[in-house]
């Protein structure tokens, strides 16, 4: 925690963002825990279906495989695993660690439920024939096993929101750098909390008549985009945490930095109203949503982004080998974020521009949580990350995506169009099929880094060999 001698120093220091979050409290940390294996288990299924669906998508290597429904299913277990169920799984690790220690039942119950969940979603392309349903956010396998898979995945979810929001603790009227994110961290929850009722009130609302594509898509519709409101937020404070961390003093006072996160959070509440002021199968109820997410966003991304690149400028090296991974985290995070966005404003038709356009967001994201891990690893009782493994598995995977979004750039310039593969993608000329060859190879980097991921963190898990004296 930040300590009391903090609070005599000079004015001018104290206007300075320096976070230090304690760790958890007693019997929180194997909750922590918990969650946190479900994400390395997530992010390490979704590396297995990523090299299915690079391959799926590779030029020539495609002909070896049976690209259209194989293609669709590995897309859909792909991005349940390493969206869905990572950045849900590693939201419960967070609120684990910040909120207080009640409501311990109710946690297990919704991490039960969730791994539960995460299970049959996996399982279900192997034993049950759904059909693969490309909706936006939450794909689904249109089958019994991925339905209750996901149902029960949902459940445990909102019930972490709902512990989340009963445990949130109060801030501190002085607004320290570690109430400024406990304050995101609760405007996260709060976020979650919006799209739990978004997602139950499509679920009430929307016509089951409607073929299967027109219904998943008006479903997820509100609430996914109520989601990515709340990884915004928990990216922002994974920002501000990693540049504390590694020595990077942030010249931003923690009030502007809680204004910043709560103009991110009002944002939110544009979902809610489009369920009041429009049907949700019209264009106006998608529009609302739509409009909310590109403005609301970005009036917290962009200062608080330019104030870490600035801090991070002034910082100079890391000196502590613990915190060079925490660094190259946080600046490959913030690469991404930026290249996504910009492609964001060349989007025009339904091409591949748009995968590269959230997938340079998302990964953003998911840079963020990495390096957030590599802070929580110590303070759940293992050792913290080191090493040139360590600090060179955020560049590779963080190239490895730029790569991967600069070819989707490079071939949706030639029209290439999304969720297609093989001999669906009509791949004209050389150009188009250079820039989704530059795309496959970028991703097979980025998967090599995302397992790498999964190597250091562990092999920092692994206990420590037990110390040998001189004698027996």
């Amino acid at each position: 925690m930040i300590e009391a001698s903090d609070m005599t120093l000079a004015p001018a220091a104290r206007r300075e963002f320096v976070p230090a979050l304690a760790t958890p409290k007693a019997g929180m940390d194997s909750l922590g825990r918990g969650w946190l294996w479900l994400g390395l288990s997530a992010l390490a299924g979704s590396g297995v279906f990523a090299v299915l669906l690079v391959l799926a998508r590779t030029p020539q290597v495609n002909q070896w495989l049976p690209v259209t429904d194989f293609f669709r299913v590995a897309l859909i277990v792909h991005v349940n695993l390493s969206v869905l169920v990572w950045f849900v799984a590693m939201a419960g690790s967070l609120w684990s660690m910040a909120g207080s220690n009640r409501a311990r039942g109710l946690a297990w119950v919704a991490l039960g439920l969730a791994v539960l969940g995460t299970a049959l979603m996996v399982v279900a392309p192997f034993i049950d024939r759904g059909a693969p349903i490309m909706a936006n956010y939450i794909p689904v396998v249109d089958g019994e096993v991925f339905r209750a898979g996901l149902a029960i995945f949902g459940a445990g979810g909102a019930a972490l929101v709902l512990r989340a929001l009963l445990t949130s603790r109060e801030i501190d009227p002085a607004l320290t750098g570690d109430a400024a994110l406990r304050f995101g961290f609760n405007a996260s929850a709060v976020a979650a909390a919006v799209a739990v009722l978004a997602f139950g009130a499509s679920l009430l609302l929307v016509p089951r008549m409607l073929d299967a594509q027109t219904y998943y898509e008006i479903l997820f519709w509100g609430g996914g985009h109520a989601l990515q409101f709340v990884w915004t937020i928990l990216m922002l404070v994974g920002w501000l945490w990693l540049a504390g961390a590694t020595g990077a003093r942030v010249s931003l006072s923690p009030r502007v930095i809680v204004l910043l996160l709560l103009l991110a959070l009002v944002s939110v509440f544009a979902t809610p109203f489009a369920y009041l002021a429009a049907d949700v199968t019209s264009v106006e109820f998608r529009s609302i949503n739509t409009w909310a997410m590109r403005l609301g966003g970005g009036v917290s991304i962009v200062p608080i982004g330019l104030a870490v690149m600035l801090a991070l400028a002034q910082a100079g090296r890391v000196r502590a080998a613990s915190e060079r991974p925490l660094r190259a985290a946080l600046i490959a995070s913030i690469v991404l974020f930026g290249a996504g966005g910009m492609i964001g404003t060349l989007i025009d038709g339904n091409n591949v521009r748009i995968p590269a356009h959230y997938h340079g967001c998302i990964v953003a994201v998911t840079l963020a949580l990495m390096g957030l891990v590599y802070v929580l690893l110590p303070r759940f009782g293992y050792r913290a990350p080191a090493g040139r493994l360590a600090c060179w598995q955020p560049a590779l995977y963080g190239a490895g995506q730029l790569l991967h979004i600069i070819g989707l750039v490079w071939s949706g310039g030639y029209g290439v169009q999304r969720k297609v593969a093989g001999t669906e993608q009509v791949l004209r000329s050389a150009s188009e099929v250079a820039g989704m060859g530059l795309m496959g190879l970028g991703g097979l980097i980025a998967i090599i880094g995302g397992l790498l991921f999964v190597v250091v963190v562990v092999k920092a898990m692994r206990p420590r060999p037990a110390a040998t004296g001189a004698t027996s």
